[in-house]
């Protein structure tokens, strides 16, 4: 591996893939044998959110989209459209379309590692942070008024 892989936060992004191979095949091969509509249909919603943070982080981050979590020396922050609601969109849409996945499957063993996902997104997202405070001095103010994932919550 390249120094500026291990620099930039690359071993991040291998873990996040595996973790989404792993949730994607458990989807399919342990799915449960009789489905629950209510339970698919709130797969579908995780699903249309997922897809809603997802497409807005997207047209917001522009040029400034990188698959790894510390940022690039001409990144600018972004502070406005979904980034104005959440500090982080994209990992809040991958985590969603992971437990819509897993719902709608039906699959516990999906769900259960859409869940590690989850900690795993907090853990990253905290380190990325560290790398935003010392690239923007502006960012702690940005922490202090916008949540990490859900709009006013968390």
């Amino acid at each position: 591996m390249s120094n500026s892989f291990v620099q930039r936060g690359g071993w991040w992004v291998v873990g996040q893939f595996l973790l989404l191979f792993a949730i994607a095949i458990m989807g399919i091969t342990s799915r449960a044998t009789s489905k629950s509509l209510p339970i698919f249909i709130c797969g579908l919603v995780f699903l249309a959110v997922s897809a809603i943070c997802g497409i807005a982080g997207l047209m917001r981050l522009g040029r400034n989209l990188t698959p790894f979590p510390k940022p690039s020396s001409g990144t600018q922050l972004v502070q406005h459209g979904i980034y104005s609601l959440i500090r982080h969109p994209l990992y809040t849409a991958v985590f969603c379309a992971a437990v819509g996945w897993s719902l709608v499957w039906q699959s516990g063993p999906a769900l259960v590692v859409s869940l590690v996902l989850g900690v795993f997104f907090d853990a990253k997202a905290r380190h990325e942070e560290c790398w935003l405070r010392q690239q923007f001095p502006e960012y702690a103010g940005y922490e202090r008024r916008v949540r990490r994932f859900i709009p006013w919550i968390y």
